[in-house]
């Protein structure tokens, strides 16, 4: 009788969990379909930096919740895959996690740019050239995971082709070495972006002293650097859990449930709010969303992208 009520409450225990989820994750992937719908048809977003680094991120973010959607659902629903299988899923998962703290600190420094060489903005950073950044950037996030999950040891006992496993990260992050390893990369990745952040803002700010006109457009750019802060604190929440566990389990929670709350506030309620807060920040794609969403008119004007809040 307690096997079979300990079993019914892990049943219902999974449904919620599913039920919870998957709304959440769909509504997020319908913004971020519209918003890249939007970038797509009208090509001012995409003849400005700033917009293409924002594109980036969305579809980085995309990836990042899909792949760590995937492995929710195959570790709840103790999904067993071939080794080899697990592999690129981990891979992308953290390659993307890993890569958003760079977007942020590359729009930031857009950003900065901007406003400090107006009319001298270096090759690299024109609208046609800044897809050379953003490829650095995802070579630069594809490295670590690669030299991560390179220098762990196997089991021997495990075929990569035909023994099924359940996909975690303990799976290829099992050494005390890589552990180091991954810690090591985070805290480098997350310092250097706080640095750069702190360094754009206070430069801006140091900026809006001496220009007597266009403040309006170096206010925006202050605030536009703080949103990246607080984007960059809700990715710093993720490693958090060590800490949230020792609370949670003076609670009595079940692993199970711990990893699930984990997961939903530290992963996927800071990759849900930092897009849409950035995205209907901006004066252009609020009203192309309004129009999508809301249908408040039948037209809206396109503005243009210099005037934005972004």
């Amino acid at each position: 009788s307690l096997i079979s009520n300990a079993t019914s409450h892990n049943t219902l225990s999974m449904i919620i969990k599913v039920c919870v989820v998957i709304p959440f994750c769909c509504l997020f992937l319908c913004c971020i379909v519209v918003m890249l719908h939007i970038f797509a048809s009208h090509r001012q977003f995409l003849e400005t930096s700033r917009y293409i680094l924002f594109a980036c991120m969305l579809i980085n973010d995309t990836l990042q919740v899909l792949s760590s959607l995937l492995l929710f659902h195959l570790v709840v629903g103790q999904v067993k895959l071939a080794f080899i299988c697990c592999v690129p899923l981990l891979f992308i998962s953290t390659a993307t996690f890993q890569n958003t703290p760079l977007i942020l600190a590359t729009m930031s420094l857009e950003r900065y740019i901007a406003i400090i060489y107006p009319l001298q903005r270096p090759a690299a950073w024109r609208s046609d050239r800044i897809w050379i950044i953003i490829l650095s950037l995802w070579l630069i996030s594809c490295i670590f995971p690669f030299i991560d999950f390179s220098i762990g040891k196997h089991d021997p006992s495990v075929n990569v082709l035909f023994t099924p496993v359940i996909c975690k990260t303990a799976l290829v992050n099992s050494s005390p070495i890589q552990q180091l390893f991954k810690a090591a990369v985070s805290v480098l990745f997350f310092v250097v972006v706080a640095v750069i952040i702190l360094f754009t803002y206070v430069r801006i700010l140091l900026e809006t002293r001496k220009l007597r006109q266009d403040r309006v457009s170096v206010t925006k750019a202050l605030h536009t650097v703080l949103l990246h802060g607080f984007q960059l604190l809700l990715c710093v929440l993720a490693f958090t859990h060590p800490i949230t566990e020792t609370l949670i389990a003076l609670q009595s929670w079940s692993p199970q449930d711990l990893s699930f709350f984990n997961y939903f506030c530290f992963m996927l309620v800071p990759r849900f709010l930092s897009p849409l807060i950035y995205g209907f920040r901006d004066q252009s794609l609020r009203g192309y969303i309004k129009k999508r969403f809301l249908c408040c008119s039948k037209t809206v004007d396109p503005l243009i992208p210099k005037s934005t809040g972004i």
